[in-house]
């Protein structure tokens, strides 16, 4: 039976190279896509790992790298949307170049991969495209708006796109993490900053220590490769995949309890220790 092969983008850390050792310890051949792979020195050392350059925000780039990727394989099987970028703090004090780079990354820049892998996948009638989305494309928490606002299109546009690829063959998944513990919660987040603006300082100071306690108590990214190996595994057309119990839990009591009991829920986490 001929090896499979998974394509990865923004697999430089966090849950993208977790998602690449996690295949290749399992046999599987994996393009590791990052914008800067002569960076990198742990993926190169493992035989069946190869690392492209890919920037979701250039075009040619995901071409070039999806086309050298089928040309080293012989061909992709699961392609998994990774590459992501965290805008966060309270939304008056955004830049609309801030804004336009987090649609640009997270929404845009899986349309742009998922363009150009479709016509592989259909020349097989095969193929599986996963998104890692958030339990944040269902839900929300303070500061997170604009970051939310991308993880919940994304989910959407999955929901939607399932049904048009179903027919050939081709399955779309959502990966939906809960907290996991990355340098999303420090180096990777790019904050909004206005100091002119002073009267959120004690609410976005009390609520971002909250999330970043909560992000170093989580469960490393290894978690979040284990369900892409169940999703990328499965023959069947299942889309969601929450990981970890506090997201499951979190949809759950989502779904059974009304809207102002769980925004109070929220408030008591994120929000402990704010006297207004």
């Amino acid at each position: 039976m001929q090896t499979k092969t998974i394509f990865i983008t923004g697999a430089s850390s966090g849950i993208g190279k977790a998602i690449a050792m996690y295949f290749s310890e399992r046999g599987w051949n994996v393009a590791a896509t990052m914008r800067h792979p002569g960076k990198e020195t742990e993926l190169t050392k493992q035989p069946n790992i190869k690392l492209y350059r890919l920037d979701v925000t250039d075009e040619a780039s995901i071409e070039a790298a999806i086309s050298g990727a089928i040309k080293d394989f012989g061909g992709i099987d699961v392609i998994v949307n990774n590459a992501g970028y965290g805008a966060v703090g309270v939304f008056e004090k955004s830049t609309g170049e801030q804004l336009r780079k987090q649609f640009d990354v997270n929404v845009f820049g899986v349309f742009n991969v998922i363009r150009k892998i479709l016509p592989h996948f259909r020349s097989k009638h095969d193929g599986t495209i996963i998104n890692i989305t958030s339990v944040g494309a269902l839900i929300t928490f303070p500061l997170y708006s604009a970051y939310h606002a991308t993880k919940w299109a994304l989910d959407g546009f999955g929901e939607s796109l399932h049904y048009e690829l179903k027919p050939l063959g081709i399955r779309v998944k959502s990966v939906e993490p809960g907290a996991i513990k990355t340098d999303f919660y420090s180096r990777s987040q790019d904050l909004f900053v206005d100091t002119s603006i002073e009267d959120y300082d004690s609410y976005e100071k009390v609520c971002m220590e909250n999330m970043q306690k909560e992000g170093e108590k989580a469960p490393g990214p290894e978690k979040v490769a284990k369900v892409v190996w169940k999703a990328a595994n499965s023959k069947s057309f299942k889309v969601r995949y929450p990981v970890g119990m506090d997201a499951k839990a979190l949809l759950f009591i989502r779904r059974i309890i009304p809207n102002r009991w769980f925004f109070a829920i929220v408030r008591k986490v994120v929000e402990r220790g704010f006297s207004r």
